[in-house]
Parts: C-alpha cells; sequence; structure tokens
C-alpha cells in the first residue's frame, strides 16, 4: 500500500474525517490558528501528515521527529489558548515528556492526538481511517443514553459463546469519550474516540467466565490467539486461565508479580464502528474502542479512586476484549449482532 494517493478514496475519506473531528467534535474554526506536529517513521504517520496539510489548509507543520525541543516548543509559543494542536506520532517525539498532551491542555490548547502509530501494519490503515469518522448524530445521544442507564443500573451481564459474567451491586459514574467537549476544561484527546466506560463500585461484585479473542500484550499491542482464552473470575479477581498461551500468561505473571493478584476493573463498552472482533488495529489504545465490550485488567485505573487501592502501588491496566454477543444492563439487552440499541 502506498504511503499517500491524494486522489484515492481512501485519502478522500481520510480528508473528510479529519475536517469532521476538527469542525464538530473540537468546534475548530476552519481558519483558526492551528500546529501540526509529525513524525515520518511510519507509513500511517506519513499519511496523516500529508491528509492533515491538506484538510486543514492553513496548518502550520513541523516534522517533531527531526525538530530540536527548542524548535517545538517556539512553534507552540506562537499559538494562543483556543489554537489547535494535533499530534501526529509512530513513537513518542523525542522532547515530549509523558502525558505531553495535558501540558497542551495546561497551556489551554485544543489537542488531537493520534499517538503509537508505528503499530498499525499497512494492511490495517484502512480500518484506522475508518475509526476517525465522527458522526455526532451516532456517538452523543447513544453515548448519553448509555451512561444514564449505567448510572442507575443494578447489574450488567455479558454473554457470548459457552460463558457468561456478571456485574452486580451497582457501577461508577460512567465516562463518556465520544468526541463531545461542550463545557469541558480540556478540548481534544486522543483519537480514534467511541466509548463509554465505568467499573463496579465494589470490584468484588464481578463473577463467572468469559472468553478473550484478543488482549493487550506486554508491549501495548493486541494479540489474538488461534483459540480464545477462557477465563474463570471469582470475586473480582482471576482465579484461573486454563490453556492460556504463553504470553498471556506472561501478562498475569508481570501483575501478579507486582500486585500479587489480578483485578477485574474497567468495563468498557466501544462504540466505534470502523473497529470490530474481525477487523483490527495493532494499537491497544486505538482499538480499546472498538464496537463491542473490553475489561482491564490489573489493579491501575486513574478516574476511579477505590478504597485499598494506593495509587503508587497499582501499576498494571491492560485492556483485554472478551467475545461478547449481547450485553443486558438490569435485564434488558443494549448490544447484540455486534451493534449497540440502548
Amino acid at each position: 500500500m502506498a504511503d499517500s494517493d491524494s486522489a484515492g478514496p481512501l485519502s478522500e475519506a481520510l480528508r473528510r474525517h479529519l475536517r469532521d473531528i476538527a469542525s464538530l467534535a473540537l468546534e475548530h474554526p476552519p481558519n483558526g490558528a492551528s500546529l501540526l506536529l509529525y513524525d515520518t517513521g511510519s507509513p500511517l504517520s506519513r499519511l496523516l501528515a500529508s491528509a492533515y496539510r491538506e484538510a486543514l489548509p492553513s496548518i502550520a507543520a513541523l516534522d517533531a521527529g527531526a525538530a530540536s525541543k527548542d524548535e517545538a516548543f517556539a512553534a507552540l509559543g506562537r499559538l494562543s489558548p483556543g489554537d489547535l494542536v494535533v499530534l501526529v506520532q509512530s513513537v513518542r517525539f523525542p522532547f515530549a515528556e509523558h502525558r505531553f498532551r495535558v501540558e497542551l491542555f495546561d497551556r489551554g490548547l485544543k489537542v488531537v492526538e493520534h499517538p503509537h502509530l508505528g503499530k498499525v501494519a499497512e494492511d490495517e490503515i484502512p480500518a484506522y481511517v475508518d475509526s476517525l469518522a465522527y458522526d455526532p448524530a451516532y456517538y452523543r445521544p447513544l453515548g448519553m443514553a448509555l451512561k444514564d442507564r449505567i448510572d442507575a443500573a443494578e447489574n450488567i451481564r455479558l454473554t457470548g459463546d459457552g460463558f457468561a459474567l456478571l456485574y452486580t451491586g451497582g457501577f461508577e459514574p460512567a465516562k463518556l469519550n465520544v468526541g463531545d467537549y461542550r463545557g469541558q476544561k480540556h478540548v481534544g484527546g486522543q483519537f480514534p474516540i467511541g466509548e463509554v466506560f465505568t467499573e463496579p463500585r465494589d470490584l468484588r461484585r464481578v463473577s463467572g467466565t468469559v472468553k478473550l479473542f484478543a488482549f493487550g500484550d506486554q508491549d501495548f499491542a493486541v494479540r489474538a490467539p488461534a483459540i480464545p482464552i477462557l477465563l474463570e473470575i471469582e470475586e473480582g479477581q482471576i482465579a484461573a486461565a486454563p490453556g492460556a498461551p504463553p504470553d498471556f500468561v506472561a501478562v498475569l505473571d508481570a501483575i501478579r508479580a507486582e500486585e500479587e493478584r489480578v483485578w477485574i476493573r474497567e468495563l468498557g463498552l466501544g462504540l466505534n464502528r470502523g473497529l470490530r472482533r474481525d477487523r483490527r488495529v495493532g494499537d491497544i489504545g486505538a482499538y480499546e474502542r472498538m464496537c463491542g465490550v473490553h475489561i482491564s485488567l490489573g489493579a491501575k485505573h486513574a478516574l476511579f479512586a477505590k478504597e485499598g487501592f494506593v495509587k503508587r502501588r497499582t501499576r498494571f491496566h491492560v485492556d483485554v476484549f472478551p467475545a461478547v454477543d449481547r450485553v443486558e444492563i438490569d435485564g434488558e439487552r443494549v448490544f447484540e449482532d455486534g451493534a449497540y440499541s440502548a
């Protein structure tokens, strides 16, 4: 696959998606001041950088993979609060500290971040492009409807081929990642988007079995084993994973070495129709938005505080993907046949 083809339908769709992200999600004016920081380390980063320059003709651009820290921060210094920064990264920029996006938010800037693009294979690029489509008429009402249901729910049941996992006892107020930043302190985030997530108020109120069709490995890449991985879960912890492949066992062993046990924490309902069980990308941060369900393993979750979980002692948040066919909230179906109907 060529790095770019400005006349091709893939690039035409990509330019449209990027314009929609800027105008509809971030409400950024067409000629508003903006800066593209990019690298050229992967086919997808080169494609995105080219598409942003074409979709937003007034955007300034800097090859951050080759620029010095002084050059990058001088370019940022020419922006004002409310202006837009786009980060297109195969890997983290040499000058960027951890959570660079937060530093930009603290300056009052709008931010669109595309990280870890080097993990996306060339044959996965069409799926990534489709995942950037932004339809506020789909994301916003569906996201809010699911949040309302979750916030009032007593239980959630996940079922699939020969398994059932039951959450009971109520849930933390659900968080939305649906591209609606109205009234929020920070405008923007990591793209692609599309997620409603929560966790049980009492982590011990999760029990049953579940089969995983994919998981995030120790390099934050998506792995899909030939045979789904069965997890047996008791009181919110993994009790057994019979027959699990070695690379997944390595993940469990790493968590147990630091945290002693493997907790089930985040319950995420992914809404992004560009990504599915059978249409994956290699970057876990993008793929967790896939239209389906993901859960997290490990004691770490930055947004939900729990008594007895000391932040400095929680290290792991590993996204895994159950082969869920149906989701019920208080006995009412909200997901089936690969689509939500809240």
